[in-house]
């Protein structure tokens, strides 16, 4: 079986968030909770936010972009379904969090290394292997010189997969994410809520050296 393409998943999950709207629950929502392995992580670094901007990928209902916008980050949430941002900004009338439709395979041009902390919570995994290279990339570019990327993500090969998806990620995925201009910082196999190991994976983006300075 071929891997879907781009429009059948955002169709998919389209799907998936206009049920929500009608009450529905979402598999991976947790009412409004961020992700469990980025609000460890958070804790464990006592992560503050003022003045610093973040930008949640896949950002669904927005329970992690929330999370951030909490901790003083001004934060940009965005996902391809149009559904999901509409739901999100419906279940948070007061947020400070910017949400958006917005294709990461097609990013403005606007948010290209803009970012202190890039969070990427299983939407990488959620899109066809297929284009993996690309949206790896795409992911890396929205980190400023300097930013953080951090990736959470199922492993591959702790579960049966099913044909249409999600498809985990590889330690040899995970790492692939290093390399010009980004250093692996930490690569870590916390458990999640069902106590199968996942990957959190830290990266950081080189600085610029200051061409002409001095």
């Amino acid at each position: 079986m071929t891997d879907p393409t781009i429009a059948e998943r955002r169709e998919f999950f389209d799907g998936l968030y206009v049920a929500a709207g009608g009450g529905e629950p979402v598999p991976w929502d947790r009412d409004g909770a961020p992700q469990q392995l980025l609000a460890d992580w958070a804790a464990d670094r006592s992560l503050g936010g003022a003045g610093r901007r973040a930008v949640v990928v896949g950002c669904g209902l927005g329970g992690d972009a929330e999370f951030l916008a909490r901790l003083g980050f001004a934060v940009v949430g965005f996902d391809f379904s149009a559904p999901a941002i509409e739901a999100a900004r419906g279940l948070n009338p007061l947020s400070t969090v910017d949400y958006e439709v917005a294709d990461l395979l097609a990013l403005p041009a606007g948010w290209l290394g803009g970012y202190d902390l890039v969070v990427e919570s299983l939407t990488v995994q959620s899109l066809p292997r297929s284009v993996r290279p690309r949206v790896i990339a795409a992911v890396r570019s929205l980190a400023a010189p300097g930013g953080t990327v951090l990736v959470i993500s199922s492993q591959q090969g702790v579960r049966a997969e099913a044909p249409t998806g999600p498809w985990p990620l590889s330690r040899a995925d995970v790492e692939s994410i290093a390399g010009d201009g980004f250093d692996l910082v930490r690569l870590e196999q916390p458990p999640g809520s069902d106590g199968l190991p996942r990957w959190r994976a830290e990266f950081r983006r080189e600085r610029l050296t200051g061409a002409g300075s001095g």
